[in-house]
C-alpha cells in the first residue's frame, strides 16, 4: 500500500507552528498535503489581541480552550471551550484573550490558507513527514 502524505491521525506536538504575530500562535494540522481545507490551532496568548482582519476564506470552528471576547462582524461575546463559531469569507472579525489561559481556536478554514503555508516555508525547516505526524 503507497504511503500517503496526510496522515489519517494527527498528533499536534508534532505538527508545523508558527508566530503569526506577537501573542498568537498558530499550529498547522492539516493543509500541507494538497487538502482543500486547513484545520490549524490559534492561541492568542493571555494579555494579547488579534487585531480586527477579514481575509477571503471561510472560517468556521470551536473554542478549544480558555476565553476571549470573540468579536465577528458587528456581535461580540465572551466565549469558552466548548462554543462553536462561523466566520464567512470577508466579516471583520477579532479577538481577545480573557484570563490566565491561552485562548485556543481549533479553525477550519476553506480553501487552505495559502499565506500560512506561505509563512511557514519561509520561517522553519521543512514540516516532519506524515509518517512522523500520525499518533501511535
Amino acid at each position: 500500500m503507497p504511503q500517503r502524505e496526510t496522515p489519517y491521525f494527527i498528533n499536534p506536538t508534532q505538527a508545523p507552528k508558527l508566530t503569526q504575530l506577537p501573542g498568537l500562535e498558530t499550529t498547522i494540522l492539516t493543509g500541507l498535503h494538497g487538502e482543500k481545507m486547513m484545520m490549524v490551532l490559534n492561541a492568542t496568548l493571555p494579555g494579547h489581541t488579534v487585531p480586527l482582519h477579514s481575509h477571503p476564506h471561510e472560517q468556521i470552528g470551536m473554542v478549544y480552550s480558555g476565553q476571549a471576547v470573540l468579536r465577528i462582524g458587528d456581535e461580540e461575546r465572551i466565549v469558552k471551550k466548548g462554543d462553536f463559531y462561523c466566520i464567512p469569507g470577508g466579516v471583520p472579525h477579532s479577538d481577545t484573550c480573557i484570563g490566565d489561559e491561552p485562548f485556543v481556536m481549533l479553525d477550519i478554514f476553506y480553501p487552505v490558507r495559502e499565506d500560512f503555508v506561505s509563512k511557514l516555508e519561509q520561517t522553519s525547516p521543512p514540516s516532519p513527514s506524515a509518517s512522523d505526524s500520525i499518533s501511535k
